[in-house]
Parts: structure tokens; sequence; C-alpha cells
């Protein structure tokens, strides 16, 4: 009997404990509960980043023009207002932050440009006309199909991005003329910014 007791005892001492013991921490860092708090984060910035202003405005939604250069009608450019050259320029300053196209928004800039509907693997981007490293918006003004081997193709364009990003913020060239020239003639602002003609 008093073994049975004292077993009873220390069970409902255990037991006791327990309930009292400070709550543990959670200790899930599943990717998905990251990419929840990256979404709404990134969802927070855009928000922040003020209106989207069009460079022109769009005169054409269909039979777009496909091709190294976006067809300017359906695809001028555009750029958020808050993201100015301090806010590009700042140490903290991340264009994953600000990227948000999704499919089905990719999928209407290809109807737009005579394209089917579907993923283009490498071969072919949605890109942004004024780049997000330049304050560029996620609007579809502002997005264009752009192939691989269009000679000069994106990669080429990215490069050309990267470079004047550096050169604004290094104050060699005004942001706003930057957004102007990338929007309507970005090969021409390539041979600026390099010295040579854009090839690849």
């Amino acid at each position: 009997m008093l073994v049975a007791l004292l077993v009873a005892g220390a069970v409902s001492g255990a037991a006791v404990s327990a309930s009292n013991a400070p709550p543990s921490r959670s200790t899930d860092r599943s990717p998905f509960r990251s990419g929840i708090r990256s979404a709404a984060f990134s969802h927070a910035a855009i928000a922040a980043a003020g209106e989207t202003v069009l460079l022109e405005h769009r005169t054409k939604t269909s039979g777009c023009k496909l091709g190294a250069r976006p067809d300017r009608r359906c695809s001028p450019g555009a750029y958020y207002s808050g993201l100015t050259k301090k806010v590009i320029c700042s140490a903290s300053f991340r264009t994953s932050d600000y990227r948000h196209v999704p499919t089905s928004e990719k999928h209407a800039v290809e109807v737009e440009y005579g394209l089917a509907a579907k993923s283009y693997g490498s071969a072919l981007e949605i890109d942004h006309i004024i780049s997000l490293e330049l304050g560029g918006s996620n609007d579809i003004a502002n997005l264009f199909p752009e192939k691989l081997d269009a000679a000069p193709g994106y990669r080429v364009k990215d490069k050309l991005e990267n470079r004047v990003h550096d050169l604004v913020c290094d104050g060699r060239i005004s942001l706003r003329r930057v957004r102007q020239e990338i929007a309507s003639e970005w090969e021409a602002l390539y041979t600026k910014a390099f010295g040579a003609p854009a090839v690849g």
C-alpha cells in the first residue's frame, strides 16, 4: 500500500510540475511559415512604395508588337512614386521586397503580345521595363515579354539595369532621365553606360 501511495504521489507531482512549467517557445522554422512572413513584408513594402506613375498612357491592350524593345503603345513604362533616389540607393533597399508579378499578370502580358499564356522557361521573361532597381512598378504598363535570344536579350538588359542603378546612386545621371531612356531606347542607354553597343 505504501509503495502504491508513493508511486501515485510521484505521478501527481510530475503532473503538477508540468502544469506549472513555463510554456515552451515554438521552434517551427518551416519554409512555409517563413514564406508567409516574407510575403506579408513584401506586400507592406509595395503598399509603402506609393502610387504607380505611367510615363505615357496605354493606348493598346492587344496586338502588341513583340521585339527586343517593348511596344510603348502597350507598355510605356511605369514607376512607384515613393521609390525615390534616396530609397533605391539606401543600403537596406532590396528589389525582392517589391517584386510581385503573379502568374495571372504574366499571362495577361503574353496574351497582349499575341503569345500563348503559358510558361516559357528561360526562353522568355516577363521583364520590368523600368527595372525594380530603378523603382519600377509591377503594373502591367511596366511589363513586356522579353526573349533570351532577342538580340540583345533580357540578360543584356539585366546587366544594364545594375549598371545604371550604380550611376544614379553615384550622382552621374538623374533617376528621372534613366527611367525615360530605359523605357524608350534601352539599347542606346546601354551604349552610353558601357561605351559599346548591346550585344548578346
